[in-house]
Formats: structure tokens, C-alpha cells, sequence
């Protein structure tokens, strides 16, 4: 059996200590592993299978000898280290948003569209948290029912915006309870001119605004779900529409999700059917017993838990369903880990 030699760039992140820890849980036969991140924290150690690894600095030579990359150091690093890792024949998996629009590069969720991977030139993305648990949820009612809408409202976590602003959150609420002034210079987005607590408050708006009122976040999600689905981040014959709230929890993202089909015969427990037989989906389904999803629950894990599912009862062929899943897992490092563990499988970790 052949084995690989693994980078990790950004491993001291939030999502870059779960990308270690879900590559040692994957069925990926590592030869090495090698743990890059910028100079500050170059020295720090982590564990991979009992064996302690030193952080090194990424440096364009820090790829040789590598075969697969799994990146989370943002966009910038992505894009000035991954096409040297591929010039060195490592094939790369980045959980940025680098890449995700590229024409040429597959942005995979592996239980929607894994087939995709087969026409990879040495990159992969991983697309946006909020996009991924959303397909997972709607790609086995797209397939045996058509889909022809969906209008989306997230519910996202703090850790959406990384670990600085998660612990800025923490110190939000402790500051708020304790009666002093909650100090902001993240939310909702560190970029903006203007910022605002989370804690105990929500926010309407995740990444700067566009020209049209939506946020980048919420172009993602519109443009990343056709892409997936379709292969068209264009395509006309799906509308989807979204609105993206950052929600003062800490960890799993909540989506509301109204969507129409084509098939009109079709039934709650057709979809419920459905959706239990998909690969991923845990259904969490029972409202006369108070059973539904919850990120508290959802933490952890690497599922994607879909429950409330119900007919609008004002516009026949609709329906509502609420996903809940671990943003910094199935949105991020199990994702990404996924799809490693695709290319490994399919035999396509190797530059074309």
C-alpha cells in the first residue's frame, strides 16, 4: 500500500488542530507528516499518532518530497504556497476561499460531488462552511425529487471568524456579566470600518457588504451551492438566495432552510426517507417529543443533522428544514480531510 508524505499549512489554528487530529482518525496511510505556519508560530509542538512534530515556518521549499497539502492559513499564504507545492507534485486540499470560484479548480463536498475530483490540476477547495452542511442536506432531495429553490438564513457560530474573534467573544460575555464595557475590534468582520459585540447580540452581517446589499458571505453561499451542484456558479435553473447572521455561539452553525422541488406528489415522508438513507445526514426528527438539531449537540461531530422538516402549507411543493453541524469539522477539517481521503481512494494524488 502505498503511503503519503502530508503537509499541514496553518496547523496552530483553530481548523489547522483539527485537520491534524482528523488526519490521524482518516484511513489516509501517512508515511510523514509535516506541520507549516507562519514565523510566530514556528516551534510550537503537536502531536500526530504519539509522536511529537515541531512547527516549522512555510517556505516555498518546505513542499519537496510532499504529496498531499491540507491548508488553512487563509487566503493570501494559500495562494503565494499552493501552486509552489504543486510545482513540487503535491496535490492540495484548501480550506480558503482562494481558490473556491476558479474554473479550473473542483470545489467538492465528497457526498454531493466527489466525481469532480477526477479533473483536479493539482488544487482542491474546500468551499464555505455554511455552503457545505446546506448541499450535504439537499443534495439527496435535488436527486430523487429536483430542486428548483432555496432561500437560506444561517444562524453562524463565532468560530466562523477564527479563534482571535472566538476568544474576542468569550471576553465579550465575560466582560458584559461582570457590568464593564464589552471591548469589539472584530465582529462582524475584522476588515470593515465598523465593529460591534456579539455576545449576547446578533449581527446581520458576515464578510464586507457588495454593491447589490448582499454580503460576501451570502454570495458565497448563493454562487459555491450552484457550483457544487451543477458545476455553473452561474446557473439559472437553480435560484437560491441567502441571509447570513452571526449568532453568539461558539461552536455549530445553524441554517433555516425553504426550498421547492419539482416532483409535487412528493411527501414529508418522502423527504424524511430520503434524507435518512443519505450519506453524512443524521435526521433528528420528532416534534411531539422535542427532537431536533442543535449545535451544542452537534459539536464534536462530524455529521450533518437535518430535522424540522415540513411542508409550507401556503405554496404547495415547498418545504422547510433546519441543518445544524460542527462549522470547524464538517464545515472545515473533516471536509477537507474527506477529501483526502476520496483522492487516496481514487488514486488521484498526483499532478496531472
Amino acid at each position: 500500500m502505498r503511503e503519503y508524505n502530508v503537509a499541514v499549512l496553518g496547523a496552530t489554528g483553530a481548523v489547522g488542530h483539527r485537520l491534524v487530529e482528523q488526519l490521524e482518525l482518516s484511513d489516509i496511510p501517512v508515511k510523514s507528516l509535516k506541520l507549516l505556519a507562519s514565523p510566530r508560530s514556528a516551534g510550537e509542538k503537536l502531536f500526530f499518532k504519539g509522536e511529537e512534530i515541531t512547527v516549522e515556518v512555510a517556505e516555498a521549499d518546505s513542499f519537496e518530497g510532499i504529496d498531499l497539502v491540507l491548508a488553512s492559513a487563509g487566503g493570501s499564504v494559500s495562494k503565494k504556497f499552493l501552486p509552489e507545492a504543486v510545482k513540487r507534485g503535491a496535490v492540495c486540499v484548501d480550506n480558503t476561499s482562494a481558490f473556491r470560484m476558479d474554473p479550473e479548480v473542483p470545489l467538492v463536498v465528497p457526498e454531493v460531488n466527489a466525481d469532480q475530483l477526477q479533473n483536479h490540476k493539482g488544487i482542491i477547495a474546500n468551499p464555505n462552511c455554511s455552503t457545505i452542511q446546506m448541499v450535504v442536506a439537499l443534495e439527496p432531495i435535488r436527486e430523487k425529487f429536483g430542486l428548483n429553490r432555496i432561500v437560506v438564513s444561517t444562524y453562524q457560530a463565532a468560530s466562523g471568524a477564527g479563534q482571535t474573534a472566538l476568544n474576542e467573544f468569550y471576553q465579550e460575555a465575560q466582560d458584559y456579566l461582570a457590568g464593564e464595557e464589552m471591548q469589539s475590534n472584530i465582529y462582524p468582520t475584522a476588515s470593515d470600518k465598523k465593529h460591534y459585540p456579539l455576545a449576547f447580540n446578533l449581527l446581520p452581517q458576515i464578510d464586507v457588504f457588495e454593491e447589490d446589499g448582499y454580503t460576501h458571505e451570502e454570495w458565497k453561499m448563493i454562487h459555491e451551492t450552484k457550483k457544487i451542484m451543477l458545476d455553473d456558479m452561474d446557473a439559472s435553473e437553480l435560484k437560491v438566495t441567502a441571509t447570513c447572521v452571526r449568532v453568539p455561539v461558539a461552536i455549530g452553525h445553524g441554517e433555516s432552510v425553504y426550498f421547492e422541488i419539482n416532483d409535487d406528489k412528493a411527501t414529508v415522508h418522502d423527504l424524511q426517507a430520503a434524507l435518512t438513507k443519505a450519506p453524512g445526514v443524521v435526521l433528528q426528527d420528532s416534534p411531539s417529543k422535542q427532537v431536533y438539531p442543535q449545535p451544542i449537540e452537534a459539536e464534536g461531530k462530524r455529521d450533518t443533522f437535518v430535522g424540522r422538516v415540513r411542508a409550507d402549507s401556503e405554496n404547495p411543493g415547498a418545504f422547510h428544514l433546519w441543518v445544524v453541524s460542527d462549522n470547524l469539522l464538517k464545515g472545515a477539517a473533516w471536509n477537507t480531510v474527506q477529501i483526502a481521503e476520496e483522492l487516496v481512494k481514487r488514486d488521484l494524488v498526483r499532478v496531472p
